[in-house]
């Protein structure tokens, strides 16, 4: 990319019926990490904080934010715009998943479509009246993460990873189009990071701790991190996110909280 591109060169006018606050993109170098695991359990934090919350689901190709929260409805519209559906406690969501006749079908496009349509979820779906507005991109650093980062007014990511060996490159690979994009980085997660122990609820690492190390390497403000939890994905698969216990995330919650514009 030229050091000359600007992102604001590239900017979409939001939907006239959209006033959102911020906008928050969960990144990672790679995919099967847990971004949308993330982005869900961010949203519903914020939504117990008594913020409104909207999600857009960016993962054209693989879009999961539908069945992490059991929406069946199809999104509504009119000629002009396209309505959010809400999940069960009050959280929009967007995706590709609410606009289909049969979410399970392939997603068989060029990049130039998908990027248009994630342009779309911005400029006509009407979120109206949002605090916190996070985005599940999809892995990596190619069209859709380009066009989102150039295209709307992304006021941080909080990049996901989980404690492998490539654990540095796919942060670096993200902190450095975030960088490339002057877009800060709020936070970094690293998944599957520890499990408790079933006897004494001693925290277990059995893949070691990379992602605080990466956090500090980078010089990322906040680090969080999730475990191997057999009921978070119960939930997951069966759509009732919105119904988990305990307190995921928090410090990057409050981190996305307190960012000034």
């Amino acid at each position: 990319m030229s050091e000359n591109m600007k992102p604001e060169d590239f900017r979409v006018a939001a939907n006239k019926n959209s006033h959102v606050k911020k906008v928050i993109a969960v990144v990672s170098g790679k995919g099967g990490v847990g971004k949308s695991l993330t982005t869900s359990l961010l949203a519903v934090n914020a939504n117990r904080d008594g913020k409104k919350v909207a999600i857009m689901d960016a993962d054209i190709t693989g879009p999961s934010i539908p069945t992490i929260f059991g929406l069946k409805e199809s999104a509504s519209g009119t000629d002009e715009e396209i309505f959010p559906v809400e999940t069960f406690t009050g959280i929009k969501a967007i995706s590709l998943n609410l606009l289909t006749d049969d979410p399970a079908s392939p997603v068989v496009w060029r990049g130039p479509v998908i990027s248009g349509l994630v342009k779309q979820f911005w400029s006509d779906v009407a979120y109206g009246d949002i605090d916190e507005l996070y985005i599940d991109m999809p892995p990596g650093t190619g069209d859709v993460p380009l066009t989102v980062f150039q295209s709307l007014p992304i006021d941080g990511i909080v990049i996901v990873t989980s404690p492998q060996d490539l654990v540095s490159l796919i942060v670096e690979k993200a902190f450095r189009m975030a960088a490339m994009m002057n877009i800060p980085v709020i936070g970094l997660v690293e998944n599957l990071s520890y499990m408790l122990c079933p006897h004494c609820g001693e925290k277990l690492y059995p893949f070691g701790k990379r992602g605080e190390q990466e956090a500090k390497r980078f010089g990322i403000p906040c680090f969080d991190s999730l475990p191997i939890d057999p009921k978070l994905a119960e939930l997951c698969d069966q759509g009732k996110i919105e119904e988990y216990e305990g307190r995921y995330l928090d410090s990057i919650t409050q981190a996305i909280h307190g960012l000034k514009k």
